[in-house]
């Protein structure tokens, strides 16, 4: 037997029953008993391509027990969902059940589980609607965008219309290119197949794969792909070029294909096709839309129907990641301009049921635009998401209904007590398993839109450029549910937080987000006041020539970075003396010395080094050398890091600089520094150098491949340490510039944080460090001026150092400068309305000598790089 084209089964040895209406469906052995989950497939899985036919043929009695239609006790569908190999017991419903329940009930149920699998989040998708081709195979009754060719006008739009549509959609702030496109026109059409052959194509995919790739490449958008029945081969081909696709199923009721019906003549909406290339796509392991379009026809029980075919679609292959619930509106025109819209409450029925059905981590969506003014109550019916809103252009499927402003939509969303997110046109969930779920092209693409969570990034800002930052629109409500105000309260208090609460506090948004913020600015004013304190110093980066291949560095030389910015260079001794020196004239109270790890330099180097910049400027204050230097030096020498560190400490060092922690976290420096220190051995370091009586910073590397969760582990881990040792002077967050990052270059880094992001690492580290680190730093050079002030309302209380020849964040691609000098750090503060304070390394007063030439330096001297050749210069020599 032959069921279709390419799928044969052999003669069967028994059928289930002789009330089957057609033998569609065979088993190796005899049936089980209904509480043996209605019968069990011996030998081999059911076919799918029969199960279809159960689903689809209508039949009028249950396959397993012969009980009439809508009374098996287990659902009609029974047998059908476990044809898809599944549990039964994990997807019966019972219809009648749902049927009778009260409205409200369904309602109140919906939201507890919406709730429970989705917070007091709402999600949407910028985007821009491309309708490639409005020709098409198939005549719905109820459609206005797919229609016949006009005279005059193109069958599809040209690639340079697509990209121009595009670009305006990037510029607006949209991430998704949602292609939208009749199906198969060249199947009915001639001046479609002619218009292909011009372009050079033999097909409507063909060309939209084309344009896709450009869309891609040329202006950075994301394509979702609808573009109707499609082939396996077709979908693969369109996976290199999107991060996800979709198909309405529409509904599994047949009786919409019959005369009259609104799918009548329209080969593509059979459901079993469509369930077919579901499940094709389920196998390709492509990102998913699908959903159920109610109001055309269709009863409730066939709307539950559809449903489930959907639950076990994704409970085989996962690859569902939205459902949509669209409600049908006439239009004028159409084979059902006369068919009444369906009503208010019946589409909240649906989508209450849609919820209950596919459960609480289901993303639920429903179009706010087809329900006008009553949009806002979609909320109350259990939805997590609105689908794609575009600023830019209009829904070419429902012209007569625009898309609500996002400002109304926010508003709207915020009212019922979430908070509104833009996120990618492949959810949060299939971004973190993006090896799985994406192509390598499009993994690089989607991770470089997204922010930590895997949502949409808010705004153009990246740390180090000159995009104005976004600070987030103040909410007019607070988040229902949100249970952060106790990890506040006991942060407040001093207590230490758990590693869940902190990664909830660094997901805080909207009313949350402003919480969180005030709490750590409160906590602010409490532990420094109003002033705000910074360090005249100069960064004095002695080689950029390293042996450690971390990721992210563009700063440090070597034969795999040639081609990145600056040549390699070693400063000599005498150049270091004269630096420091100048830098003492100019009012300095500190040199900051830190460089790569140079293959010819030993301790000696560092202790070489410390004594330059003594010899330079006597009472200057060093504050030199990382984690990683004192490592390798104690190692060269053959010494214990104690040994070493008192050597330094005897020799003039001050306090260390709490760098090359990146993030504390392993998981993290596999991939950030895989041959530096390990996150136990940092921490090693830095306490030997507290109980050498050396002080040191901390700080964070953040925004690149990281998750709330390792940001959380790092801040306690320097809390656990503070507590131990009390040796850490200052917190310094540092966004991960990612511009000239190699990580970034190799697709595996998103542009650094979010301006969200970089605040709540300033709010929740001063929430999160209290009592025991008093001092948050905000880096000028990472944020500039417009950053600044956002994050010293936001728990910060110091701006590091005016840094004269600043290079490492320049060498990531920065764009704020080398030096602020005192005056432009005085004049900056006072904008935040706060009081300048000057302070030396340690937080003491500096002279009023220091301060008063601080205000009258020169300009400085041109810099002596000492550049290497294939051979070592003396300057190397020298230092090693």
């Amino acid at each position: 037997m032959r069921t279709r084209a390419g799928h044969a089964h052999a003669s069967p040895k028994r059928t289930i029953s002789k009330r089957i209406p057609k033998a569609s469906f065979f088993l190796d052995r005899k049936y089980h008993s209904l509480s043996n989950k209605i019968f069990q497939a011996a030998g081999r899985e059911p076919c799918f391509a029969c199960c279809l036919d159960i689903l689809t043929e209508r039949i009028s009695t249950c396959l397993a027990c012969g009980a009439p239609q809508g009374t098996c006790p287990t659902g009609f569908k029974g047998l059908y969902m476990s044809g898809l190999g599944l549990d039964l017991s994990d997807l019966a419903v019972d219809h009648s059940a749902l049927l009778e329940r009260p409205f409200g009930e369904l309602m109140s149920q919906a939201r507890e589980l919406r709730a429970a699998g989705h917070g007091a989040s709402v999600s949407f998708s910028p985007k821009v609607f491309l309708p490639l081709t409005q020709l098409c195979r198939d005549v719905c009754g109820y459609c206005t965008f797919a229609h016949p060719p006009h005279a005059g006008m193109r069958a599809f739009m040209s690639i340079e219309k697509v990209l121009e549509v595009a670009r305006a959609g990037a510029a607006a702030g949209c991430t998704e290119a949602l292609f939208t496109l009749g199906e198969m026109p060249e199947q009915r059409y001639r001046v479609a197949r002619e218009e292909l052959a011009e372009l050079g194509c033999a097909t409507t995919i063909d060309y939209l794969i084309e344009v896709a790739r450009r869309v891609v490449a040329e202006t950075g958008l994301l394509p979702h792909i609808n573009a109707g029945i499609m082939s396996g081969e077709e979908m693969a081909r369109l996976r290199d070029v999107s991060v996800s696709q979709g198909l309405m199923l529409e509904s599994t009721s047949s009786r919409l294909l019959e005369r009259g019906g609104p799918h009548f003549g329209s080969k593509g909406k059979h459901p079993r096709v469509r369930i077919e290339m579901m499940e094709e796509a389920g196998r390709l392991a492509i990102p998913f839309t699908t959903g159920i379009l109610v109001g055309i026809g269709e009863t409730r029980e066939d709307r539950i129907e559809s449903l489930l075919a959907i639950r076990a679609l994704q409970e085989r292959h996962g690859h569902i990641q939205e459902v949509i619930v669209q409600n049908f509106q006439p239009k004028p025109y159409t084979r059902m301009a006369n068919h009444p819209a369906l009503p208010m409450d019946e589409m909240l029925w649906t989508v209450a049921v849609a919820r209950i059905v596919l459960g609480p981590r289901m993303n639920i969506q429903a179009p706010p635009n087809l329900s006008f003014d009553d949009f806002p109550r979609l909320l109350e019916a259990g939805i997590n998401d609105w689908g794609g809103v575009s600023p830019v252009t209009p829904d070419h499927v429902n012209p007569e209904a625009a898309w609500p402003t996002l400002e109304k939509l926010r508003i709207a969303t915020e009212r019922s007590g979430a908070a509104l997110i833009a996120r990618l046109p492949i959810y949060p969930s299939y971004l973190a398993k993006r090896q799985h779920w994406l192509t390598p092209a499009m993994q690089t693409a989607a991770l470089q839109h997204s922010d930590a969570e895997g949502w949409a990034r808010a705004d153009p800002w990246s740390p180090g450029t000159l995009v104005s930052p976004k600070r987030p629109t103040p909410a007019i409500t607070r988040l229902a549910r949100s249970g952060i105000e106790a990890s506040i309260d006991r942060a407040m208090a001093g207590e230490r937080l758990h590693e869940t609460e902190i990664a909830r506090l660094f997901a805080a948004r909207a009313g949350d987000f402003d919480v969180v913020v005030a709490a750590a600015d409160v906590l602010r004013r409490k532990v420094s006041g109003d002033k705000v304190r910074y360090v005249v110093n100069r960064n004095i980066n002695y080689t950029n020539v390293c042996t450690y291949k971390c990721s992210f560095c563009a700063f440090s030389k070597g034969k795999g970075a040639e081609h990145l910015r600056g040549k390699p260079y070693a400063v000599s001794l005498e150049e270091v003396s004269r630096r420091a020196a100048e830098a003492w004239e100019r009012g300095a109270t500190e040199v900051c010395m830190q460089g790569g790890i140079h293959p010819a330099f030993t301790g000696q180097a560092y202790l070489d080094l410390l004594a330059a910049a003594k010899r330079g400027a006597p009472t200057i204050h060093v504050h030199a050398f990382s984690p990683l230097e004192v490592a390798h030096g104690a190692a060269t020498l053959g010494i214990t890091l104690d040994r070493f560190l008192g050597r330094l400490r005897d020799a003039g060092l001050g306090s260390l600089p709490g760098t090359a922690a990146e993030i504390l976290d392993d998981e993290a420096r596999r991939i950030l520094c895989p041959d530096k220190l390990d996150s136990a051995k940092w921490l090693d370091v830095v306490e030997a150098a507290h109980r050498t009586g050396l002080p040191t910073t901390s700080t964070i590397m953040f925004g690149h491949m990281d998750t709330h969760r390792q940001w959380a582990r790092h801040l306690l881990s320097l809390r656990d340490l503070q507590e131990r040792t009390g040796g850490i002077t200052e917190f310094v967050p540092l966004p991960f510039v990612h511009m000239e990052a190699p990580l970034y270059f190799k697709g595996q880094a998103r542009k650094g944080p979010t301006f969200r992001e970089t605040m709540l690492m300033h709010a929740v580290a001063r929430l999160v460090l209290n009592p025991l680190i008093g001092n948050i730093q905000v880096s000028w050079v990472k944020l500039g001026a417009e950053g600044v002030l956002a994050c010293l309302g936001a728990g910060a209380n110091d701006l590091g150092g005016t840094l004269m020849n600043e290079s490492i964040s320049r060498a990531a691609g920065t764009q704020h400068g080398q030096e602020l000098p005192p005056e432009a750090m005085d004049t900056l503060i006072a904008r935040a309305h706060r009081r300048a304070e000057q302070r030396t390394t340690l937080y003491g007063k500096p002279a009023a000598g220091q301060v008063a030439a601080s205000y009258e330096a020169e300009q400085l001297a041109p810099l002596v790089m000492g550049p290497i050749g294939k051979k070592r210069t003396a300057a190397t020599a020298e230092i090693a």
